[in-house]
């Protein structure tokens, strides 16, 4: 059962249009991925969700219903762009910002105490926002995204600014909040935060979406033909060789995509053959990042040695 679902949303502005005609579902319960490169359209089809900005045409669905201000209230938003009020102090701030979405008293307070000490920022509740890192500030932001108990989460570029550490931190707590019932819909460009937390996405490119789904069966078409390899030596004799339709270096491992599946064997063999060290060969594996430039068409692409 879906939860939301985005019908044919169009968005132009100044006879350009960011968002053309873009339709996908967020099933009930799931972690939802909105990706795509920067300027895609994503940050624009999340603000016309939030009825921030008013479609062309087209329409968000809550439960069958066409959203109102009632999803508002249901919400909690991190806008990609944040808004936090400098000279506030940090737990001024989140008691604020709850208090906005109608949850005052004890309990939110000891909810936020709890949440400053998982983000170790305990020490800091009383520093005003100005005096904190870009990090802690993205910290505090997100704290107060989830403080109210939304049934819906929307996150637009979640990680920017974290330190591994606290990107651990965070996914961590969305998996929590996952496992409560929450949906919870995030945008990225970072498709490897993707590939690791999202049950669904919907991958979007100049306006457009190009791929809508479950990530594993999306992975699972995408992955036949593939393979991932992490070697030593030169394959460079690879780039040339009738069997190999496209290869993808990633620095420490690499994607090769052969003209038949029947072909990987012969792969292996071949790197065999040519004395390459083969750490890794997993055969119809790919990784969503590898996706992305098929479906995409991108640039980085080699074909047999030449650029795509």
């Amino acid at each position: 059962m879906n939860a939301l679902e985005v019908l044919n949303l169009v968005k132009t502005f100044d006879g350009f249009k960011a968002v053309d005609d873009i339709s996908f579902a967020v099933p009930e319960g799931s972690v939802f991925g909105l990706i795509g490169r920067n300027g895609a359209g994503k940050t624009t089809t999340i603000r016309m969700m939030m009825n921030i900005y008013i479609p062309d045409s087209g329409e968000v669905i809550l439960r069958g219903t066409k959203i109102g201000q009632e999803f508002k209230d249901k919400v909690g938003y991190l806008p990609e762009e944040r808004g936090l009020y400098k000279k506030m102090k940090v737990m001024e701030t989140l008691l604020y910002f709850a208090e906005l979405k109608g949850k005052t008293g004890r309990e939110v307070e000891k909810r936020a105490n709890e949440y400053l000490e998982r983000f170790e920022l305990a020490d800091r509740k009383n520093s005003k926002l100005e005096d904190l890192s870009k990090g802690n500030q993205q910290k505090v932001q997100f704290i107060t995204t989830i403080l109210h108990n939304p049934e819906f989460i929307i996150l637009d570029e979640p990680f920017s600014g974290l330190d591994p550490i606290n990107t651990d931190l965070l996914r961590e707590i969305i998996v929590e909040l996952k496992s409560k019932g929450k949906i919870i819909i995030f945008s990225t460009h970072l498709m490897d935060f993707a590939e690791k937390m999202c049950d669904q996405i919907a991958m979007i490119e100049k306006g457009k979406v190009i791929l809508h789904g479950s990530l594993k069966e999306i992975k699972t078409k995408y992955a036949q033909k593939n393979v991932s390899l992490n070697y030593e030596g030169n394959i460079s004799f690879l780039k040339n060789n009738p069997l190999v339709e496209s290869i993808e270096d990633f620095g420490n491992s690499t994607g090769i995509r052969v003209k038949d599946s029947a072909q990987i064997q012969q792969l292996l063999k071949l790197l065999v053959e040519n004395n390459i060290t083969v750490n890794k060969f997993s055969a119809n594996d790919i990784s969503l990042h590898e996706i992305f430039i098929e479906a995409a068409g991108g640039n980085n692409k080699t074909k047999t040695g030449k650029e795509a």
